[in-house]
């Protein structure tokens, strides 16, 4: 069993937990995720690592679905009965020196390692952050830690730029370069925002978080195509290069089990 040691709410949709795993902090590194169940019974649920320290891991959800909004009821002192991991394949960080993040919504908890490492290394970091409003952009405070240069933008203009993170993009080539980006939020969010770059010759990272059941390739329900070949994203991922990625197959098979969640769902209504 492992202990939830604190929590905190982010907003009415996230929140963040700090779990008791000290082989799992150990050996994480950015871009690595995990497996956990909340009982015995339950469904796995694939989560990227936020952030370690000594024997704790951060993982940050959405309630969303019946396991996370299980996951939610928990409390510190609570206990989860699985957490494996760490699983995939850490982020490849690139030699290059101006290094963009682009964060769409909960994409900001996956985000955050792996532009703390880059700053780490010396690296000059800019975060675009973005999400439907102020309520929902996360780790905000965190970020302005480390990040060099922040830009909001918010469906609704309540804090930063109103739009997408794209139209804040589009104004920053005008006057900026950057040598490489990574980009991580909802699939439409990411394709546009690597097709935006591809025209300034930026060579976008994604990450891709598909169904996911064991976690160590053998079901098959993670599988991606990636420059015409198929990949699966929980060993061979989470990270892909963009331009490579088959974007519009993985927004079709995001509805394959639209109506087994809603089913689910009921059960907590």
């Amino acid at each position: 069993m492992y202990e939830i040691i604190s929590k905190k709410v982010l907003n009415k949709d996230v929140d963040l937990m700090q779990i008791k795993a000290p082989l799992v902090a150990k050996n994480a590194k950015p871009g690595h995720f995990i497996i956990l169940r909340v009982d015995e019974n339950g469904e796995r649920i694939p989560l990227t690592i936020t952030e370690v320290s000594d024997d704790l891991v951060t993982i940050i959800y959405q309630k969303l679905g019946f396991s996370t909004r299980l996951l939610g009821k928990l409390q510190v002192g609570d206990s989860i009965s699985d957490f494996v991991g760490p699983l995939g394949k850490a982020s490849h960080i690139v030699n290059e020196h101006k290094i963009i993040g682009v964060a769409g919504g909960v994409g900001a908890a996956p985000l955050f390692p792996q532009l703390k490492e880059y700053k780490r290394l010396g690296k000059h970091v800019t975060l675009v952050i973005g999400a439907r409003s102020k309520e929902h952009i996360i780790l905000l405070d965190d970020y302005k830690e480390f990040c060099d240069e922040i830009y909001i933008a918010t469906d609704n203009g309540s804090l930063g730029q109103k739009g997408f993170v794209t139209d804040v993009l589009q104004t920053l080539y005008q006057t900026h370069t950057y040598d490489h980006a990574i980009a991580i939020g909802p699939l439409v969010m990411m394709k546009s925002t690597v097709e935006l770059n591809k025209k300034h010759g930026i060579k976008t990272d994604v990450s891709l978080n598909p169904i996911m059941i064991d976690g160590t390739g053998m079901c098959g329900n993670c599988r991606v195509s990636i420059g015409g070949k198929t990949f699966f994203a929980c060993v061979d991922g989470p990270d892909f290069p963009g331009e490579e990625v088959d974007f519009d197959e993985l927004i079709a098979r995001q509805s394959y089990y639209k109506d087994e969640e809603h089913i689910c769902n009921l059960g907590l209504e």
